[in-house]
């Protein structure tokens, strides 16, 4: 991967995870949707429920795991793209069910972690 810009190492990773998630039943809605002050990765719907998946990516564990990257300014943004997401769909958190997952990715994809409700408001 040395030979990508970080951008499209990011872009293939978020591919990558998107990919594994659509094997296990997931269903890809939108990818790369960016507000000022914040992204996500990939929006995704799992049966009744939103899928916020925010997909980190390191080479190896030699200082700590990829998910250890999602720091609570992090996670304050992803909130903050993920409400204006469902602003823009006409949908509520109030009434919509929802969830932020972490897809961590090592040794070049061989390694992959899906973290289930890795990100709780509030």
């Amino acid at each position: 991967m040395g030979l990508f810009s970080r951008r499209q190492t990011g872009q293939h990773y978020e591919t990558t995870a998107a990919e594994y998630l659509r094997r296990r039943g997931l269903f890809l809605i939108e990818q790369n949707f960016q507000i000022r002050g914040g992204e996500l990765d990939l929006i995704m719907r799992e049966n009744q429920t939103l899928v916020f998946v925010e997909v980190k990516y390191r080479q190896n564990q030699r200082h700590g795991h990829a998910a250890e990257m999602v720091t609570r300014q992090k996670q304050a943004r992803l909130i903050k793209a993920a409400n204006w997401w469902m602003l823009k769909q006409g949908l509520s958190a109030d009434n919509t069910d929802f969830r932020f997952d972490v897809v961590a990715i090592h040794d070049e994809g061989r390694q992959i972690d899906w973290i289930k409700n890795a990100i709780t408001e509030g």
